[in-house]
């Protein structure tokens, strides 16, 4: 019996999320009494073996071009494969693009009970309680799983990543995989120093920018701060900021451990894809506006006067 952790990759480096998730999984492990193990599929650049140091002791790698991209029904097949032949009794994903379409088909061909956008880790002491998210982030359910399989999807930046010693043992896995059938036939990449869903920080702004000759700020405050740039769906509705900056409810969700909102009035759209972050900053010349209820911090003022001094407090801090 074992804990198995799917390790996301883009581009061949082992994605920020994944990380978390192999913490949160070799800590499940540790409850459990058992081990913690991991797989890898497609091709790698980055050495695997260091990453025992966040507790996963055994790393299954399959090594093949083939599976560099996301082909989900692969994909699960593969992984059924691999959880059967180790006994995995808990599978951990990450709750991002490729979790949400590989978890759920994993566990119908398991049978096994799926909890997506965990926040916490599982209570063990009466049964097998997780708890998640629901109605947007804006209340927690507690989720008894009763099955003899049980497969967890972790949302990003919900579980603090703690690095140790050791080394994972790499396990060279050769067997044959289900003929493709997604074509990757070109890759668009977007522009932008950090990607959005895996950033710490992200300063983002909205309508009250007044237009798109006006983003030069935000963008120099986001990159003092080695941030990602986002914005409200009206600002990317006018085509002021492309559409993959958009976060919200149905845009890109995010969890940074901080998130800036300067001119975005709170809609409960937009804050439905940017509640989960840790602390949140606002920006806004109106004290009425609805994102002060849900700032952990508010500064009332004209971002054009704001947004200047906090650079220039950035610079002064960083000795630019």
């Amino acid at each position: 019996m074992s804990v198995l952790i799917f390790i996301d990759t883009a581009e061949g480096h082992v994605k920020k999320a994944s990380l978390e998730a192999i913490c949160y999984g070799a800590k499940i492990a540790e409850q459990l009494g058992t081990s913690a193990e991991g797989i890898v599929l497609g091709t790698v650049k980055d050495d695997l073996a260091p990453f025992g140091k966040f507790g996963v002791k055994k790393i299954h790698h399959l090594n093949n071009e083939l599976l560099d991209h996301l082909d989900a029904q692969v994909y699960t097949k593969v992984i059924a494969d691999i959880a059967e032949k180790i006994v995995a009794k808990v599978i951990v994903f990450s709750n991002n693009v490729d979790g949400k379409a590989i978890a759920p088909r994993l566990s119908v061909r398991l049978k096994a009970g799926l909890v997506s956008g965990a926040v916490a880790m599982p209570d063990i002491s009466n049964g097998f309680i997780v708890k998640k998210n629901v109605f947007s982030g804006k209340a927690f359910a507690n989720i008894s799983v009763n099955t003899d399989i049980k497969i967890i999807a972790l949302n990003p930046n919900a579980y603090k990543t703690t690095a140790g010693e050791g080394t994972a043992e790499i396990v060279v896995v050769n067997i044959p995989i289900d003929p493709v059938k997604v074509k990757v036939t070109g890759v668009n990449k977007t522009s932008g120093e950090v990607p959005l869903t895996e950033a710490e920080i992200v300063v983002s702004a909205g309508r009250g920018m007044k237009g798109p000759e006006n983003w030069g700020m935000i963008e120099e405050l986001a990159k003092l701060l080695h941030a990602a740039t986002a914005c409200s769906r009206p600002v990317s509705d006018a085509h002021w900021r492309p559409h993959n900056e958009h976060v919200g409810q149905t845009g890109t969700a995010i969890a940074p451990s901080l998130y800036i909102a300067i001119g975005i009035s709170g809609a409960i759209q937009h804050l439905a894809g940017v509640n989960r972050s840790k602390v949140i900053v606002v920006i806004n010349k109106d004290p009425e506006a609805p994102f002060f209820k849900a700032a952990d911090y508010g500064i009332v003022g004209d971002a054009f006067e704001v947004v200047p001094k906090m650079i220039e407090a950035v610079k002064k801090l960083k000795g630019v």
